[in-house]
């Protein structure tokens, strides 16, 4: 029999969603990259865009009665640049701020707490026909948008985080075209992953020193893969992978640099660094770190790749999004992380999995594979704070179904289903059983 799901009183159970995948309402806001992005023929699996998505600005009120209704402690959402400020730099708009600050006053009503994420992925279009995260400029409007955001909703947040998962931006972005912009150009990857280090030391400087509430840190969606075997050049290239796919992110922002052996595997392609720009990165601690993890992947060695390494496949089960259920990987993870940070405590920012859920003759969803993936991820939070892990809080992905970025509507996170026709919404089986262990935990 498996050990019952109890958490400390003081843990954090939250669900997590962001501004372009369920907002809508697109003509209050100004255009982003990923509305350009909608409209590239094959870019989005099933030719959608997010000018509706579920509807959120006006639904607010509905959706934050459901999360009350799963029992939620927290809720972390993200902010849209674009619909604060429209062209990136210029005038903030009002009906905006309004509209963050009423989703926030009904969040404080229903006692969930706020976690505002300041970006998570749609840069204003503007400001990318001027080179978008290639150009150092972007960072000091990304500091300005953050103080916009401090000044004018900062009596409502108790939690700030600067960057969802900037490997994403970067790599998915710029490299292999999967996402917004849809460049593959290393050397233009390099300039991202610096240019937005450098603009998470600038908010955390802007934060610090400006006398603002609360508390703040990043979320990164690490990686540190496994090595396909015990041998030691597959253990060397798991080390490896682990610099593109969590170093570079994370030292700076903790005052390590980056990783020499990836600058050096690149002198084609290299980070545009400044004098001075490391001091900025890593001058202001993290008040926390965020973690999104989906799954873990195995590498071998290749003699052929400049860090030696290539990832290969398995024929563990897989989620609708084809990736490996690897709950243990978590573990792994967050012992990598503990061990590099010391003490900085620890959220799970996102976690979940996609499914092809389905409504049943009833009107139900039964989905008992999210369930499952649910509860062996959370067992696996048990024992990490068991392990002496500072992990405090865990937050579910998704609050709904959404649109899945290159995905588009396809693919479904959610634990509540979204009619995206009719806008119905309908708590899944394990909207109910995460609501279950909540209470539990709390009873």
């Amino acid at each position: 029999m498996s050990k019952p799901l109890r958490f400390p009183k003081e843990f954090v159970f939250g669900t997590a969603t962001s501004s372009f995948q369920i907002e809508g309402d697109a003509h209050h806001r100004g255009r982003s990259i990923w509305d350009d992005f909608c409209n590239i023929p094959g870019a989005i699996l099933d030719n959608s865009d997010g000018l509706i998505a579920c509807d959120h600005v006006n639904r607010y009120k509905e959706d934050v009665a459901l999360m009350k209704e799963m029992g939620v402690d927290s809720y972390r959402f993200s902010i849209s640049w674009p619909r604060i400020i429209p062209d990136g730099s210029g005038e903030v708009s009002k009906e905006g701020i309004a509209f963050y600050r009423n989703l926030l006053k009904e969040l404080n009503a229903q006692g969930i707490s706020p976690m505002a994420t300041l970006y998570h992925w749609d840069l204003p279009s503007i400001l990318e026909l001027k080179g978008g995260w290639r150009n150092r400029e972007t960072a000091y409007h990304f500091r300005r948008y953050a103080e916009v955001c401090f000044t004018e909703l900062g009596d409502l947040v108790e939690k700030w985080l600067t960057f969802n998962e900037p490997f994403c931006t970067a790599i998915l972005g710029h490299l292999t075209g999967e996402h917004a912009p849809g460049m593959k150009d290393l050397a233009a990857t390099h300039k991202v992953i610096h240019h937005i280090n450098l603009a998470h030391g600038l908010t955390m400087e802007a934060f610090r020193t400006g006398g603002y509430n609360g508390e703040i840190g990043t979320t990164l969606n690490l990686s540190t893969p496994r090595p396909a075997t015990d041998c030691p050049e597959d253990i060397l290239a798991a080390d490896r992978a682990a610099d593109r796919d969590a170093r570079v992110y994370l030292d700076p922002v903790i005052g390590k640099g980056y990783p020499k052996r990836y600058l050096d595997a690149y002198p084609e392609a290299p980070f545009p660094i400044e004098e001075g720009d490391m001091e900025i990165i890593g001058k202001h601690k993290l008040d926390y770190l965020g973690i999104n993890y989906y799954t873990e992947y195995p590498v071998t060695f290749d003699k052929d790749h400049p860090e030696n390494f290539k990832g290969i496949a398995t024929d563990l089960p897989k989620t609708h999004m084809g990736w490996d259920i690897t709950p243990e990987g978590l573990l792994r993870l967050l012992h990598w992380t503990h061990k590099r940070t010391e003490d900085i405590q620890i959220f799970i920012t996102e976690n979940g999995s996609a499914w092809d859920d389905r409504l049943d003759e009833q009107g139900k969803i039964n989905d008992t594979d999210r369930v499952s993936y649910l509860e062996s991820h959370l067992a696996i939070c048990q024992r990490a704070i068991e392990e002496d892990i500072p992990l405090t809080g865990y937050y579910a992905w998704s609050t709904m179904d959404n649109f899945e970025w290159a995905w588009g509507y396809a693919r479904r996170f959610g634990l509540i289903y979204c009619d995206f026709e009719t806008q119905k919404r309908t708590p899944k089986e394990s909207f109910y059983r995460y609501r279950e262990i909540v209470k539990n935990s709390r009873d």
